[in-house]
This record gives C-alpha cells, sequence and structure tokens, in this order.
C-alpha cells in the first residue's frame, strides 16, 4: 500500500478555549456541530448527529473540509481503530463511531468543490486498511462497506484524474478483496468501483495489460458468481455483467474472456433474475455475442489489447 501522508502533527488544541463545549447537542447548529468535534466530551454525539443529518446540510462537505482540525479528528477517529483491525474483538460501538466519521467523508468525496481537494490530500489512503482487513465479523464489515462508500462516492463522477489516482494507489486488489471476503453490500459496492474503472480507457488497460491482474478479476466475478446461486442479488449480477462487458471492449481480454466466461452465465437460474430489466438483459445478450464472435474469429489472430 502506498504511504500514508504525513502532515498530521497534533490534536488541535482546546485548553485555552473561553466557553466549555455544549453538553445538548440536539438542537444546535451544524457550526455548533463542528466545533462540537473539537472536544472529547461532545465528540461521539456530534459525529452522530452530522452523520445522521448530513443529507440536510448543502454545505456540510464546505464546512468540514474548511473549517479548521475538523479533518484531522475525523482522520483520528479512524486511525484510533487500526490496531484493532486484526482481532475479533473490535466492538460494534467503535465500529458505529469510525462509521460516522467516514460518512461524513463519503459527504466531503461527493461535493464537487471539495472532492479533488480531498483526493490530492490523499485523504482515502486512510481507508484502504479498512478494505485489507478479512475479519467477517459485522464490526470488521461496517468499517468494509462505510470505506467503500466513500470510493464509490468519488467514482460516480466521471472523472479520469480519480481513476488515475486509484490505479497508482493499487485499489483493485483491495476491491478484489473485499468482493471475496465482503457481504452482499460491499461486494456490490467493491463490484461498482472495478466496474467504473474498467468503463475508463487507462482502467481497462491497467486491468488487462498483465495476466495476471486479468486472471485475478474474472477468478472474484467467476466466484461471486458462484456464491450468487446461494444468495441471489439482481443488483450485483448488473454490475458483474457489466464488468465482463467491459472488459470485453479489450482484444486480448476479450479471447481470454471465451475461455474463462462461466458456464453459469448460460445458465437460466440466472438469466431469470434479469428479466425485469430489459436494459442489463441487453447487455447481457450483447456480452455473449461479442465474446463468443471474437473467441470465433480471432482463435488464429490474437491481438494485443
Amino acid at each position: 500500500m502506498a504511504n500514508l501522508p504525513v502532515f498530521l502533527f497534533a490534536e488541535p488544541t482546546t485548553a485555552l478555549e473561553p466557553n466549555p463545549p455544549l453538553t445538548d447537542l440536539t438542537n444546535v447548529s451544524v457550526d455548533e456541530l463542528i466545533l462540537a468535534l473539537n472536544h472529547a466530551r461532545t465528540r461521539e454525539r456530534a459525529l452522530h448527529l452530522l452523520s445522521q443529518n448530513r443529507s440536510m446540510f448543502d454545505n456540510l462537505a464546505v464546512l468540514i473540509w474548511h473549517s479548521f482540525g475538523t479533518m484531522f479528528t475525523l482522520l483520528k477517529e479512524i486511525m484510533d481503530v487500526y490496531h484493532m483491525l486484526s482481532k475479533p474483538d473490535l466492538t460494534e460501538k467503535d465500529s458505529t463511531r469510525v462509521c460516522n466519521a467516514l460518512a461524513l467523508l463519503q459527504c466531503v468525496a461527493s461535493h464537487p468543490e471539495t472532492r479533488v481537494p480531498f483526493m490530492k490530500a490523499k485523504i482515502p489512503l486512510y481507508l484502504y486498511p479498512f478494505l485489507n482487513t478479512t475479519i467477517k465479523e459485522k464490526p470488521h464489515e461496517y468499517l468494509r462497506l462505510t470505506s467503500l462508500g466513500v470510493i464509490g462516492a468519488l467514482v460516480k463522477v466521471d472523472d479520469k484524474e480519480v481513476i488515475y489516482f486509484l490505479l497508482k494507489t493499487e485499489i483493485v486488489p483491495y476491491c478484489l478483496r473485499c468482493m471475496d471476503v465482503g457481504k452482499g453490500l460491499s461486494k456490490t459496492v467493491a463490484t461498482f468501483i472495478v466496474q467504473k474503472i474498467l468503463m475508463n480507457e487507462e482502467g481497462l488497460r491497467y486491468c488487462c495489460i498483465i495476466a495476471d491482474r486479468f486472471f485475478a478479476i474474472t477468478h472474484a466475478l467467476e466466484t461471486m458468481m458462484e456464491r450468487l446461486s446461494e444468495e441471489p442479488s439482481q443488483r450485483l449480477l448488473k454490475h458483474i455483467f457489466r464488468c465482463y462487458l467491459m472488459l470485453s471492449e479489450s482484444p486480448r481480454a476479450c479471447l481470454g474472456l471465451g475461455r474463462l466466461l462461466p458456464r453459469m452465465l448460460n445458465d437460466s437460474a440466472f438469466t431469470d433474475l434479469l428479466h425485469d430489466d430489459p436494459t442489463v438483459m441487453s447487455s447481457f445478450k450483447q456480452l455473449l455475442r461479442k465474446v463468443h464472435r471474437d473467441d470465433g474469429n480471432k482463435q488464429g489472430n490474437p491481438k494485443t489489447g
């Protein structure tokens, strides 16, 4: 994993503040809630209220980003649980508190004014440890899913700079790990992120230029397909199909897909999941036609992608 940016030196001091922190935060303004994050006594409650009501504040992301010490406080909340990530005894209370901080980071990642500065400050790197854990307990899963939500917010808007940043910081292996160990929603968001990367020309080249990388991605997709027979998910299946379809845009990858495409793609149990979505069914049929046609036409004339 890339090195974390080293710019966190000290917690904003509150020792000289003349006014004590508010203790009842139920009816205070968003500015007061953000200020309450600087106090240990009120931080947990402020995190909860800001996270719970973040959709009500249009400028919350801008206030969080520009207010003194707030990003430091959120990152400190995140880093404080790093030492517990390899242990199964992480509590739901600790996980929920960090997830509230992550939800506020997602707010910053989603806002057009703060998205690029958020990325250039390399804030997403602080989330990667949560994507790297293999423990499947609920507290770890909550952290995994909420962290994926932050990355998902970055890729929702088509921005080459975001994709280049994620490729440079090796997000794909982390997504593949989440596709393997995560629950249904984590698998879905991780697959969506990979799909958005594949939709970018440089992202597609990155995923297909090295055979081991291509095989790792197709193996993750196939494994999820196998597990879908036990827990069907139309939404996840859509993203899996779209990943395959984007991979088929690479001539080199398309040759491999003709041999690797899971037999289950021809299984009515999966196609039945798509009957309610004509667009995805059309993509599914297009994928089968493209892969089988290209496999037949290019067997004797392989190209590089």
